[in-house]
């Protein structure tokens, strides 16, 4: 959130400048089971962002300090390739990667039914290949493609999606220049069925009349998100797929 007010980020027609509307999404492409040496695997393509996770287990949790007696646990790595910015990242876990990883462990562990699993953990691997905007969104709904891919049972889909602020009107889905240049940010974690936020986050200010719109327009999308989803593990299993 840069908040730069020079920028303009609105067309004078009122459309943004790639060209959509203010709560229309970007272009979002799904498909499951893509790697074969993975238990559960998805790519995620969301407007130029890129995403693959892949879905190990569950195994046995080690070392043992990080069992729990009845339930297992979300072992996440998110991490964003060299090549998936303009400008090429250090190689390696960073202070990001791994807030963004105990973020995503969370919100997945509030939907996955982990008292299947005593004493037991899954490895969930998320790679960024390419970034826009909203990466931490994109490796959610990835992940949770993966898992359902995976076998491994839960409460609900879990989708990603982000709302914020440009020029004092809220948006959906923000792309790169708006995530720079806007006044704020709202990515949150929906299970559509049961309408529950298994994570929120805010960066910048909203009045409560923004917050509830933006909060509208999360909901509308993960709802289009959810379809696209469902109908990626349709595919994959209905088309006798291995």
């Amino acid at each position: 959130m840069g908040g730069y007010g020079d920028v303009k980020l609105l067309r004078d027609d009122g459309l943004r400048l790639d060209g959509r509307k203010i709560d229309e999404m970007r272009p979002i492409e799904i498909e499951a089971g893509i790697l074969p040496g993975a238990d559960g695997s998805a790519w995620v393509k969301h407007g130029l962002n890129i995403a693959v996770a892949a879905v190990y287990g569950p195994m046995e949790a080690h070392p043992r300090k990080i069992q729990r007696q009845d339930r297992c646990v979300i072992d996440v790595r998110y991490n964003m390739a060299p090549f998936s910015t303009s400008d090429r990242i250090r190689p390696g876990y960073n202070r990001r990667s791994r807030e963004i990883s105990k973020v995503t462990s969370e919100a997945l562990e509030s939907v996955v039914i982990c008292e299947r699993y005593p004493r037991s953990k899954i490895r969930v691997e998320i790679e960024i290949l390419s970034a826009e905007a909203g990466t931490r969104c994109v490796g959610i709904t990835a992940a949770s493609v993966a898992l359902a891919d995976a076998g491994i049972p839960m409460r609900d889909l879990l989708v990603g999606v982000a709302s914020g602020k440009v020029e004092d009107i809220v948006v959906l889905d923000l792309d790169k220049a708006e995530d720079n240049y806007g006044q704020a940010d709202l990515p949150v974690g929906i299970l559509p069925n049961t309408g529950e936020i298994a994570f929120l986050q805010m960066d910048g200010d909203l009045s409560p009349d923004e917050f509830n719109l933006a909060m509208e327009y999360n909901f509308k999308a993960a709802g289009e998100i959810h379809e696209i989803m469902v109908d990626a593990l349709k595919r994959r299993y209905e088309g006798g797929e291995n």
